[in-house]
């Protein structure tokens, strides 16, 4: 006890007491950014995660949607897919309480998680439209749910000295049902009654067909590894390899004719509120609030309102993106879909990215990132494994 005392001593003397206290995001001038489209693969309607920390599924599930559109091929927008995320989100809460429980607490217990988590619940689950289980709230605020499921499965951790009772699991699921909703058992769509398993087959959705992508140096490459991050809590592998065939995947993918699900840190300054990503050299202050505040900040009137040129960005290496990793200056903050590429006036490539902060910023939803930036910046992505180039496949032992 003595020495955490003296520890914590040394500590507040050496940090900066700026470093506990929440300062306004700091916001770029807005530059005159012109972008030409290269190409722009299909993607359904953006949605709003509102005051829920759900980005995951939400971008997990607008990445299947464009699947489903590419498998099916669909033309029609009218016909394009519309998936329940809070089918998803209820689903694995329950799945993340009997871990939790069943590993003594020893996991974290929010509402993050990781895209593959999606395919685990689609898997083992199926999936429904959006207007079988739309949710009970006109837009997500899962503060309360949150804060009672957290305090639930604490409760019943501690009291498992004494043995866990047979009905704790029908109380937590009841909560979260109440919550969300009830899925159904079965449901009509166009006529025709399906139930979440033999609806996901409809759509043509085989989980076992994704793979997820990393590119980091303290694992080898060519072999999977579970990325160590908080939100990967079911210990999902990904597939590591070289920067730049992490980035030839991507490019390539998208040209031809596939999205992709981008797992990334959005707590620079380069990534605004106003739609756009650029790997600019100044250190991002995250601040609180909805979702989008926490990353971006808080009031778009405190950003600088004069025209400037495009900025400079970092050209990020192998050796730069393990190092951002290891001294947590990139995070695992946010999923989102890329689904395009534009060049800006000066021919700079930028991913076109569908955001789920509702229709805000200059693109109404959309985000232009540059190549620096997803290079630089991301954490993982999600590609259908037909996307990978065949000696990758060799490579990675893929099928």
């Amino acid at each position: 006890m003595k020495t955490n005392v003296i520890i914590a001593a040394i500590a507040a003397v050496m940090i900066p007491s700026a470093v506990f206290a929440q300062q306004p995001r700091p916001q770029l001038p807005q530059a005159d950014y012109q972008f030409t489209v290269i190409k722009e693969n299909p993607i359904t309607s953006i949605k709003n995660q509102a005051s829920s920390s759900t980005c995951w599924c939400f971008s997990t599930l607008a990445y299947l949607e464009s699947e489903i559109i590419r498998i099916k091929g669909i033309k029609d927008q009218a016909s394009y897919p519309d998936l329940s995320e809070m089918f998803v989100v209820s689903q694995s809460y329950k799945d993340r309480a009997d871990k939790y429980i069943r590993l003594d607490g020893d996991l974290r217990f929010g509402p993050g998680s990781e895209a593959d988590d999606v395919l685990h619940v689609i898997e083992d689950y199926g999936i429904v439209p959006q207007s079988v289980m739309p949710g009970k709230q006109e837009l997500p605020s899962h503060g309360e749910i949150d804060a009672v499921t957290k305090a639930y499965v604490e409760t019943i951790n501690k009291r498992s000295a004494r043995g866990v009772s047979k009905t704790w699991k029908a109380g937590f699921d009841a909560l979260v049902d109440t919550f969300f909703g009830t899925a159904p058992e079965t449901f009509e769509v166009n006529g025709k009654t399906y139930t979440p398993a033999s609806y996901r087959d409809e759509l043509g959705i085989v989980p076992s067909d994704y793979v997820t992508l990393t590119s980091f140096t303290h694992h080898p490459f060519y072999k999977p590894f579970v990325l160590e991050i908080g939100d990967n809590w079911r210990g999902d592998p990904s597939y590591n390899v070289p920067l730049d065939e992490f980035m030839s995947v991507l490019k390539g993918a998208v040209e031809k004719g596939y999205t992709v699900a981008w797992g990334s840190d959005v707590s620079e300054v380069g990534f605004t509120r106003n739609g756009i990503g650029v790997l600019v050299d100044t250190k991002a202050i995250a601040t609180t609030g909805s979702d989008q505040a926490r990353w971006v900040g808080a009031d778009p009137a405190q950003a600088q309102k004069a025209s400037v040129e495009i900025p400079k960005e970092i050209v990020p290496t192998q050796e730069m993106r393990q190092e951002w990793f290891d001294n947590k200056t990139t995070t695992d903050d946010h999923g989102m879909q890329i689904y395009g590429m534009a060049k800006d006036q000066n021919g700079t490539l930028y991913y076109m990215v569908k955001n789920s902060w509702g229709e805000s910023g200059k693109y109404k939803g959309i985000w232009y990132v540059s190549e620096n930036f997803v290079a630089g910046k991301s954490m993982d992505i999600m590609v259908h494994k037909s996307a990978l180039p065949k000696d990758l496949k060799k490579k990675l032992g893929i099928n």
